[in-house]
């Protein structure tokens, strides 16, 4: 039997694309300036993720900025956030990219994954036998 916290936590649960270390996203974000809201981006690099994909799931995301390195810890299912964009994914082999705040240059490149999504044609489907559906096909003359 649930309990009235885990049914609430579920409704406030976002879809959310497959979010990895190593990927390249951009943070939709709410800003209350005011009596105005507005939309701010934030495009960056996914160096940790923590406390599971529950509702108190975070991620990490570091980007460099004149030279500065700027990170942010974002709580994913944040009714402020707007919506998650995985822009390019990274082949890492370790679930913490820390490394990367020492990294220079080279070093604090991550190779690429090519994400190559295979569309099928569509299958024609039979609704019926073959012989109704020639007949269907041919022309009042024909027949």
């Amino acid at each position: 039997m649930t309990t009235l916290l885990e049914k609430f936590d579920k409704e406030q649960e976002k879809k959310l694309p497959d979010l990895k270390p190593g990927d390249t996203i951009k943070v939709h974000q709410k800003i209350k300036e005011g009596d105005k809201e507005r939309i701010q981006i934030f495009e960056g690099l996914i160096i940790a993720k923590k406390h599971g994909k529950g509702i108190s799931g975070t991620i990490t995301v570091r980007k460099v900025v004149d030279g500065v390195g700027v990170e942010r810890i974002y709580p994913i299912h944040s009714p402020s956030i707007e919506k998650i964009e995985v822009v390019r994914h990274g082949k890492v082999r370790r679930s913490k990219l820390y490394y990367l705040r020492t990294a220079k240059g080279k070093k604090a490149r991550l190779k690429k994954v090519d994400f190559a999504v295979a569309i099928a044609p569509e299958e024609p489907t039979l609704k019926e036998t073959p012989a109704e559906t020639l007949a269907e096909n041919l022309t009042e003359e024909q027949k």
